[in-house]
């Protein structure tokens, strides 16, 4: 017997509609989740079962997956958008949402989505801290470098650095900007020791995965960059060209045409942020060694300027990572193959 729940999820509640294969019945539920109890018990009576839970994806979810794998249960995320296209009626409510997901679920229609393993969402969860971490401490490094220069000292750069926070610990300040500028140089210190610890964990990470390591090979692909990479295409042979890759991270372009006018804009930015700033910091350094990448760079930033020629180094350099993991092949293979498609033309 198959068990097919659809659920409603919110931060507070699920509205749930299953149906037992074996009974043919629907039936309705709604539990909240300041009762977890309550919840662990309907799904834990299905244990022995095959069953299938399908809902929307939410940020509130990530204790309730937890509680679905520990529990056996087959996880199903749908993309809302494309849920709420299946609609039939304009009238929106919880009961109708849970009716609508099992619906689909029965009929195999249900938009899934890729759901990441236990281990990339462990390493995306440890470099999104880090990114955080890096803003804070930016946050408090611009604070102190402008207590400094309204005394008339100039640190720039140079504040990261022990013989920099000495000097700027010698400016005279009035009483309340003085303690600002202990606890802020405190603060810096403590966090510059949890970025360090995070980074040497992720470079374990990175050490320990062969695919970062081939990717590493690339001019300007770094540990942290790679292994965002690796762990946010993850399985490169769900995209069937690199054209769905660039649409998945967000570097497609948005196209506005219509009759003979055909225009295309910005980048849609839909995919993962942090993927983008890493590839785009990265594009900056491969230009310097890749003739390739450097002159599309220079093609793009005499025709649309030095952010728009960042974005596309950033969104070859995608392509290029695309194809060496899907080939399992490293950057001297990539250009080999490279020099001899464009000979045989």
């Amino acid at each position: 017997m198959t068990v097919y729940i659809g659920v409603d999820f919110h931060a507070r509640s699920q509205t749930i509609s299953y149906l037992k294969t074996e009974v043919g019945e629907i039936q309705r539920l709604e539990l909240h989740h300041g009762q977890p109890a309550e919840v662990r018990s309907f799904y834990q009576q299905f244990a022995g079962e095959q069953v299938v839970v399908g809902f929307e994806s939410s940020g509130y979810a990530a204790w309730f997956e937890e509680l679905l794998e520990e529990l056996g249960c087959e996880i199903w995320i749908g993309h809302a958008t494309a849920i709420r296209l299946f609609a039939r009626r304009r009238q929106k409510n919880d009961r109708r949402d849970a009716d609508l997901i099992l619906d689909l679920l029965l009929r195999g229609d249900f938009p899934r989505i890729h759901r990441y393993s236990g281990a990339s969402r462990a390493v995306l969860q440890q470099l999104r801290y880090r990114q955080r971490l890096v803003k804070m401490r930016t946050m408090i490094v611009n604070s102190l470098l402008f207590l400094a220069a309204s005394r008339g000292v100039s640190l720039r750069t140079q504040l990261k650095s022990r013989r920099g926070l000495e000097r700027l610990k010698q400016v005279a300040l009035p009483a309340p900007l003085a303690g600002q500028r202990d606890e802020l140089c405190q603060l810096l210190g403590e966090l510059q020791t949890k970025i360090a610890q995070v980074e040497r964990w992720l470079e374990a990470q990175a050490e320990a995965d062969v695919r970062v390591q081939r990717l590493r090979t690339h001019y300007g692909i770094g540990p942290l960059t790679g292994l965002c990479l690796v762990v946010t295409l993850e399985c490169p042979e769900r995209f069937a060209n690199p054209r769905k890759v660039t649409a998945y991270v967000g570097f497609d372009p948005v196209e506005d045409s219509s009759g003979q006018r055909q225009r295309m804009g910005s980048i849609s930015k839909q995919g993962s942020r942090l993927l983008r700033f890493y590839l785009v910091e990265a594009g900056q350094i491969a230009i310097r060694k890749d003739p390739d990448l450097a002159r599309v760079y220079q093609r793009v930033l005499a025709r649309r300027g030095h952010a728009k020629a960042k974005v596309a180094v950033g969104r070859r350099l995608l392509v290029r990572a695309f194809i060496m993991l899907r080939d399992e092949s490293d950057y001297a293979e990539f250009q080999r193959r490279g020099v001899a498609a464009r000979s045989s033309r």
